[in-house]
């Protein structure tokens, strides 16, 4: 039984399906969405021919869930019936779920660059098998600040306990995937007529987003990835200053936390 979520797209028309062992918590509502998301994707562009038939580029597949995602808000939740009114988190309780939200989209950025980092440098021969772990774990401080509990040396092979590496799948997508979603959130929000705090939008029953977003979608490969981009948020270029829009009022707190300290190895 290989439970690692993924979605498939069976017919190329409209037989999509989702395959993972779902449990009723947070994590795996989230999951689906991102499952979904590829579908939703296979689905919008399966009217181009065979060869465009694909993301405008890895990352973007990645994000269209993830981008749906980030609109779960306590209000959303609370539209769909998941969540009483009366439970729904007041605004002090925001630096929490900004925090939440930062161990999984912030703190995975460092990790998602040098799981590719390490694979290239194996396809390249830069890093050979006599050096597969010590160079792992090199990437891991250089990237990640951290270093393993316990000494290992090459007897040990710490990258193939991540899925990604034993299966031999690409993983800068999931790096660029953590940029665009913010990128399209923002632009989703923005095309709703949001004006509060970015990371409280969500665009949950806005056909006018759903229109323009699926016009995104159903270009699948058959532009370059900027003109794609560039039909839902309006630029061309890839950018981060979503991420940090989103994450601002969580920013302010942290700052005001460690002021007079110094921070990083």
């Amino acid at each position: 039984m290989i439970c690692h979520a993924s979605a498939w797209d069976i017919d190329a028309k409209d037989d999509v399906r989702v395959k993972m062992c779902i449990k009723v918590n947070s994590d795996d509502f989230t999951t689906i969405h991102h499952e979904l998301g590829h579908n939703y994707y296979q689905r919008a562009y399966n009217t181009q021919s065979f060869l465009y038939q694909n993301g405008a580029n890895d990352g973007f597949h990645e994000a269209i869930g993830d981008t749906i995602a980030l609109s779960i808000t306590p209000q959303y939740l609370v539209q769909i019936g998941l969540l009483d009114p009366a439970k729904v988190p007041s605004a002090d309780k925001d630096v929490g779920l900004l925090l939440r939200q930062a161990m999984d989209k912030v703190a995975f950025l460092p990790f998602g660059l040098l799981i590719d980092k390490w694979r290239w440098g194996v396809f390249s021969g830069q890093i050979t098998p006599a050096n597969y772990n010590k160079a792992w774990n090199d990437l891991r401080l250089q990237y990640q600040g951290i270093a393993p509990p316990v000494a290992r040396d090459e007897t040990d092979f710490d990258p193939g306990a991540k899925y990604h590496v034993a299966g031999s799948v690409p993983y800068a997508r999931y790096f660029l995937a953590r940029l665009y979603q913010f990128q399209f959130f923002e632009a989703a929000c923005r095309q709703a007529g949001w004006k509060g705090p970015l990371h409280r939008c969500s665009f949950y029953g806005n056909k006018e987003v759903g229109r323009r977003f699926h016009a995104m979608l159903e270009l699948g490969q058959s532009k370059p990835w900027p003109e794609a981009l560039q039909a839902f948020t309006g630029s061309r270029e890839l950018s981060g200053k979503s991420m940090v829009a989103y994450f601002k009022p969580l920013m302010t707190w942290l700052q005001a936390q460690n002021k007079g300290r110094t921070c990083g190895w």
